[in-house]
């Protein structure tokens, strides 16, 4: 794969995931919710910190955590850049653009939506408020929507550690970022030997 094709790619993604973030930013209130189908909806939240809704603590663990995604986009970007001028295979680069990709495109919340948006809390945020935003630069917080609650209910008494609790089986809310992200992970979990395929040693 070309330089050229991994960055239509990339911006192909970027688009996506900001036009989506910013339709659901200015049109909904945080934590509404629509149904698209029973297993799958809307659902707008934010998140503060890392995947799974993870902080690190203290006055500037935010500011910490905008830096170290803006260092490791950069590490991508050179992954991305070697891999392409070293002719990797293309599994290898496919799944090295999306994961650059997800990761750019939450770097963007993180870094400009708490200057460019004000906050939605019972309330359809404005873009460019005149105001201001509702937070410093670097200090955005990250847009979810997608949700897929694909089973919800009280789990029998003897299923360890959460019997007799009430579950929802795939509760996490995510955005197309997250999905490029993921989706790069597993092809390289799966595809591990095509996308690094060990050199045929020289018979002596």
């Amino acid at each position: 794969m070309t330089l050229k094709k991994a960055s239509i790619l990339i911006i192909i993604i970027l688009l996506i995931d900001q036009i989506s973030k910013i339709y659901i930013k200015t049109h909904f209130t945080l934590g509404e919710e629509i149904y698209v189908l029973e297993q799958f909806r809307i659902h707008f939240v934010e998140n503060e910190g890392m995947a799974w809704g993870a902080k690190i603590p203290g006055e500037y663990g935010k500011l910490i955590l905008t830096l170290f995604r803006i260092v490791a986009i950069f590490g991508i970007g050179y992954w991305l850049w070697d891999s392409v001028r070293k002719n990797a295979p293309r599994i290898l680069t496919v799944c090295i653009a999306l994961i650059f990709a997800g990761a750019f495109g939450n770097i963007i919340d993180s870094v400009f939506y708490g200057l460019i948006f004000d906050d939605s809390y019972n309330q359809v945020a404005t873009m460019f408020p005149e105001g201001g935003g509702y937070a410093d630069i670097f200090y955005g917080k990250v847009v979810d929507m997608l949700y897929f609650p694909l089973w919800d209910g009280v789990l029998p008494d003897w299923v360890p550690f959460w019997g007799g609790e009430y579950f929802v089986f795939f509760e996490p809310v995510f955005n197309i970022a997250d999905s490029a992200i993921s989706v790069g992970v597993a092809l390289l979990i799966f595809f591990n030997k095509k996308a690094f395929p060990k050199k045929e040693q020289e018979e002596v």
